[in-house]
């Protein structure tokens, strides 16, 4: 083709060769028209005649550009068919290198770009242009951290999550009213804390190579089986107590089937799970036509530790929120700085090189889940204070919810990397990110579709780093 020719083609009316690209150009362009038609009418400033006008203007812009853009590509496509074969092998090599280095990043950018799209599409509410703006911050804000992540190698993870955590936090700012009051923060960090304190053996498990799956039946068991012995007359810090034992019992059970039956956890601990919470509703609902549920009164001081009104010492937060703080600074300091915190590292990074330097590794195993047992029976207990009434499925909503965070804080679930740090910035993206969904209105459905789908990219933006066996 000649140069005048080119020219030609890009100075007049540009139509791709084709037909499925022109195709495809036309349905981008009323898909995206469709989109700044909603807009325009859910702002209500402009006359109806005026949107249709703006908008038919948007189409045929938008057919004009896409086409333009792809003769662009396709007068470039046929300059390298004509190049010599060393130069096409080089700018074949240059663009796989290209999307090798930015994979994830592509990935991930155009997953929240679909994701936009379905909201937009199914939610009236959310065609705004404060929240279109709102997209476009946050879809920068990740490509800032994932460029600029590079230079953080040692905490890759905790940089990029910190950054998405902060992306969040702006962005739910300025798109819901009284996002940063007083109130809906203390209810972001009780929430979180429930979540936090649920994940804690979790992430002990992850750092094994372990997963626990039972922490949710845990949880509801725990919560019915202490209003239960409440109500029987035992004493409620005696029942409180009596219930960490027995989620301690229901880790060690998991801890010791599941190390003889290596590789089985997710089964065995799903399997324990079920069979706790079931036994809990039998024990629970004898004499009883409510399976299930169990009515009394909770204890005062319960009730002051992890209701929205609690207060502690006087200033009005729930002290399940310090609790969680002490746990989170106890978790990460000791985890980082004890011997124990490092034989476990050493057991998840390379378990028979701890074992030849006499670390047990069926000790560590098992207090793990002992640990993620008390802890789930904790998060349990908690979480009646704050419901006022028992209910069995209490913890279903942390069945992957705990996994999610400690994934999406950076810990590797192969064993050997992240920590409780890690995990806490996990907690604290997936609480603003719910509190951002139902601050804008989504019905439960859209929350969960949309909960889902959003932590797919963030996870590929966090871009895992090889496993610690993979670099000795």
């Amino acid at each position: 083709m000649s140069m005048s020719e080119k020219t030609g083609r890009l100075s007049m009316f540009p139509i791709p060769k084709s037909i499925a690209i022109v195709w495809l150009n036309i349905a981008l362009s009323l898909v995206l028209s469709a989109i700044a038609l909603g807009v325009g009418f859910s702002q209500g400033k402009l006359a109806a005649q005026e949107v249709i006008f703006f908008t038919v203007i948007l189409a045929a812009v938008l057919f004009v550009l896409l086409n333009y853009v792809a003769v662009v590509f396709e007068t470039r496509a046929a300059a390298r068919a004509a190049a010599t074969e060393d130069e096409s092998e080089a700018e074949s090599g240059r663009a796989r290198q290209l999307w090798h280095s930015n994979r994830v990043l592509i990935i991930g950018m155009a997953g929240l770009l679909v994701l936009y799209l379905l909201i937009t599409a199914g939610v009236p509410e959310f065609r705004s242009v404060k929240n279109l703006i709102a997209f476009l911050v946050l879809e920068l804000i990740l490509l800032f951290a994932f460029k600029v992540s590079g230079y953080f190698a040692a905490g890759r993870s905790a940089f990029i999550g910190l950054i998405v955590l902060v992306a969040l936090v702006v962005i739910s700012a300025f798109s819901i009213e009284g996002f940063l009051s007083a109130a809906n923060i203390r209810a972001i960090l009780l929430f979180a804390a429930f979540l936090g304190i649920a994940s804690v053996g979790q992430t002990m498990v992850a750092l094994m190579g372990g997963l626990d799956l039972s922490i949710p039946y845990v949880i509801g068991s725990s919560n019915i089986a202490l209003l239960f012995l409440i109500t029987l007359g035992v004493p409620s810090y005696v029942a409180f107590g009596f219930v960490l034992v027995l989620g301690g019992i229901v880790g060690l059970l998991n801890g010791i089937i599941s190390f003889r039956l290596q590789g089985q956890a997710l089964i065995v601990t799903l399997g324990t799970g079920f069979a706790v919470a079931g036994f809990t509703q039998i024990m629970t609902s004898i004499g009883s036509q409510f399976a299930g549920n169990v009515f009394g009164t909770v204890p005062g001081w319960l009730s002051n530790l992890a209701a929205m009104n609690g207060r502690f010492f006087g200033l009005p937060f729930p002290p399940t929120i310090i609790i969680w703080l002490v746990i989170a600074v106890v978790m990460i300091v000791g985890l980082r700085t004890t011997a124990w915190g490092r034989n476990l590292y050493a057991l998840g990074g390379n378990r028979r090189s701890a074992s030849l330097i006499g670390v047990s590794e069926v000790k560590y195993w098992i207090a793990a889940y002992v640990v993620s047992g008390v802890f789930a029976a904790l998060a349990g207990s908690l979480l009646l204070g704050w419901s006022g009434g028992a209910f069995i499925g209490v913890g279903d909503p942390y069945l992957f919810t705990t996994l999610a965070a400690v994934v999406i804080g950076g810990t590797s679930l192969l064993g050997g990397n992240g920590g409780y740090g890690f995990t806490v910035i996990g907690v604290l993206v997936l609480q603003v990110l719910t509190s951002f969904l139902l601050g804008i209105g989504l019905e439960y459905e859209w929350q969960q579709f949309i909960f889902g789908l959003l932590i797919l990219p963030m996870v590929a933006l966090y871009g895992r780093s090889p496993h610690i066996r993979a670099t000795v």
